[in-house]
This record gives C-alpha cells, structure tokens and sequence, in this order.
C-alpha cells in the first residue's frame, strides 16, 4: 500500500511563504502525476496543483503566480511551495495519488474516490 506523508504547514503571517512536502513510499512514484489538494474548513476539497511525469505544472487561479510544485523522483518527493500567503490560503493540505500511472484525474471536482491514495494532510493557517 503505498503511503503519502505531509509536512511543513504552520501558522503563517499573511505575505509570508511556506514549502509543504510529501513523501511517497513505492517504486514508482516517478510514473504517477501527484496532486495536491486543499480542503479548508466548512468547504469542499479544492484542487490546488499538479504535476505530471514529465514534471509540468498546473495551477489553480487562486494560486497561480504564487506556487511552485516540484517533485524528486529520486526522493521519492513531492513539493508546493507557495509565496504571498493569503488567509484564504488557510486550509489543510493533502497529497494524493491517483489509482494508475500516468492516470490524469479530472480535478474540476475532486473526490477522495478519485484517488488511490491520500496523506494525513499538513495544516496551514495564514493568520496575523
């Protein structure tokens, strides 16, 4: 079963920046496009970025021109990072992973069905 793990959220003043990452367990994170998805609280799951395997980016509006993901496939890493952080940034943060590789997941409405795998998800609050 593979397992994602989040880290790096924290209570953040407004404008300033955090890098959120998730390990993946499995050998062959590298075939997977990796997701990361929001839910803040009282709403439903926001899809936020993706990048495929050949490390292009997508973007949600909310945040284009403010985050970056990465990914390491030796690592096994998957990264956001996002600048100018803004309270309505405020929201935890999930990882996911769809069910196949090189499986692209409609993110126009995201369900945790729509993914074989998820983290634990890692909190940001941007608050002053």
């Amino acid at each position: 079963q593979v397992q994602l793990v989040e880290s790096g959220g924290g209570l953040v003043q407004p404008g300033g920046s955090l890098r959120l990452s998730c390990a993946a367990s499995g050998s062959t994170f590298s075939s997977y496009w990796m997701y990361w998805i929001r839910q803040a609280p009282g709403k439903e799951l926001e899809w936020v970025s993706t990048i495929n395997t050949f490390h292009g980016a997508y973007y949600a509006d909310s945040v284009k021109g403010r985050a970056t993901i990465s990914r390491d496939n030796a690592k096994n890493m998957l990264y956001l990072q996002i600048d100018r952080l803004r309270p309505e940034d405020t929201a935890l943060y999930y990882c996911a992973k769809p069910r196949a590789p090189f499986q692209r997941v409609d993110i126009r409405d995201p369900k945790r069905d729509d993914f074989g795998s998820w983290g634990q998800g890692t909190q940001v609050t941007v608050s002053s």
